[in-house]
């Protein structure tokens, strides 16, 4: 074989890892970035492959509201009850949330209580947020929806639901929604994240912890 030919291969061969070595390094810095709101809140699961179950309840005036009727969009779905002491504390960081949410057309935010009183809630949450409620607050008194269809027992418990009405992730407990990371799980599900990378975060939480071959980028943001 000539040395003039064994040089382009090895050039050939070269310019291949360099190539690779971009498409990598930048598949790696788009997976962190998708990945650090999700680490930030820590959700208590996260995945891709359960359809939300579908309800329809009364809002504050009766009127009756269906979960698939936001499908195309992200929904914040956020279950709690007027005697947990955390669900109130986290409460005005879900109204600054749909405050900034309000107006657009991809995003929602969408409560659901296991009280019955509709006067006793909206007098708690005026009292809770210096005003009425900027976001829709369906009741649920039997809880056939939130402990029937979603299993829940604690609360606060907010589950996000992509556009395709699959459920994302799951966060127990009190968070807060006003901090930026929460749009930015939004803007990841609402939408592939690119070329390089098939669809949003890819670390799948189990129990609140990081699984996948993914898991350590949450570790390095921590």
């Amino acid at each position: 074989m000539k040395s003039g030919t064994v040089l382009q291969i090895l050039f050939i061969v070269a310019a291949a890892i360099a190539v690779f070595g971009f498409v990598t390094a930048a598949k790696n810095d788009q997976v962190r970035a998708s990945c650090t709101a999700m680490c930030g809140l820590g959700p208590a699961y996260a995945g891709r492959d359960r359809l939300a179950p579908d309800f329809e309840l009364p809002d504050l005036d009766g009127k009756p509201v269906r979960l698939s009727s936001f499908r195309g969009k992200v929904v914040f779905l956020n279950f709690w009850t007027e005697t947990c002491g955390p669900c109130k504390e986290e409460m005005p960081s879900l109204a600054n949330f749909a405050r900034v949410l309000r107006g657009r057309k991809d995003m929602v935010l969408v409560t659901v209580t296991i009280d019955e009183d509709r006067t006793k809630v909206r007098d708690l949450l005026r009292v809770l947020l210096d005003g009425d409620a900027p976001f829709p607050v369906l009741f649920d008194a039997d809880s056939e929806i939130v402990a029937g269809k979603y299993g829940t027992k604690l609360f606060p418990e907010t589950w996000v639901i992509d556009k395709n009405g699959i459920i994302r992730a799951r966060f127990d407990g009190a968070r807060d929604w006003s901090e930026a990371s929460a749009v930015e799980i939004g803007e990841m599900l609402k939408k592939p994240a690119g070329p390089i990378l098939d669809f949003g975060c890819p670390v799948e939480f189990i129990q609140g912890v990081p699984r996948g071959k993914h898991a350590s980028l949450c570790m390095d943001d921590s």
